[in-house]
């Protein structure tokens, strides 16, 4: 997968619309007479809901004025009726992660921030327990106890809500967060918060998915990221795996190959949102991977 370039001249512009001949044109255009060199470029028209997609990721002189740039826009923007966003690719989205008990995603998240491979600024960590403290240590990254007191879950996530403020979050990652968030939670953080879980839903609940999985001889486990919804495992896709398995695999080695399975899917969906490769059509994504 391309990487959006990460300078301070580089923008990625964002447009939906209702489809119409001349919308690439126009784009293009605007663009192309201000002398913005583009260098990626991905367009979709949804045939179905007649809605159109585009990313744009372009180049502008090191002296032009990002200011005018956001307001140059508007004129096109309003004679397509466009609901768009520009955003600075050298300032990257804030992520705040939320994890419980299970430590593989965390770590294969904050291993891939490291090297450099997920473009975020890393706002905490967050958890209902205090087991993965050490974990956030050694990123030195801000580690945030949010436990779950006397069987009061909303004050816990009204304690959740002040931490995304107070550290101007933007993007909410569940990586194994082990809690079902409030619908008014998931309707004011709609599309600004993403969750992992097993492809075993909904057949195989609760606990020890992979042993009932073993008990029936499955023959594909998987996983699935999504954006968050009032619909428990249910939101918008972003993006999902599968690997093959047999009567040869243990139970230990189904839940190895489920964790290696999720820890990549979660990231890779991660990364989609944070180069603004994503947008939501209805109950559906369109990622311009």
């Amino acid at each position: 997968m391309a990487y959006s370039t990460q300078t301070a001249n580089s923008y990625t512009l964002r447009v939906t619309c209702p489809a119409t001949t001349g919308l690439i044109a126009a784009i293009t255009h605007h663009l192309a007479i201000r002398q913005f060199d583009i260098t990626e470029l991905s367009q979709y028209d949804d045939a179905e809901t007649r809605r159109f997609f585009l990313r744009c990721v372009f180049v502008v002189p090191p002296d032009f004025s990002g200011a005018v740039l956001d307001t140059d826009f508007h004129d096109t923007a309003a004679r397509f009726s466009m609901d768009w966003t520009l955003r600075r690719n050298d300032r990257p989205y804030r992520a705040l992660l939320l994890v419980s008990k299970v430590d593989h995603c965390l770590r294969d998240l904050l291993y891939r921030w490291e090297l450099g491979e997920l473009p975020m600024a890393i706002a905490g960590i967050a958890s209902n327990h205090a087991l993965l403290e050490p974990v956030a240590a050694r990123a030195g990254v801000a580690f945030h106890h949010l436990p779950i007191v006397g069987g009061d879950k909303m004050a816990q996530e009204e304690a959740l809500r002040r931490l995304i403020a107070d550290t101007a979050t933007d993007i909410v990652v569940l990586a194994r967060y082990m809690q079902i968030l409030s619908d008014r939670f998931t309707r004011d953080f709609a599309g600004r918060c993403i969750n992992i879980h097993h492809s075993f839903l909904p057949s195989f609940k609760g606990g020890s998915p992979y042993a009932q999985a073993h008990a029936r001889g499955v023959k594909l486990i998987g996983a699935t990221a999504h954006y968050v919804t009032s619909d428990l495992d249910e939101g918008p896709i972003i993006e999902q795996d599968v690997r093959p398995v047999d009567h040869r695999h243990s139970v230990a080695e189904m839940e190895a190959l489920g964790r290696d399975i999720e820890a990549a899917v979660l990231a890779r969906a991660l990364r989609h949102h944070l180069e603004d490769r994503v947008f939501i059509d209805g109950n559906k994504t369109i990622v311009f991977a």
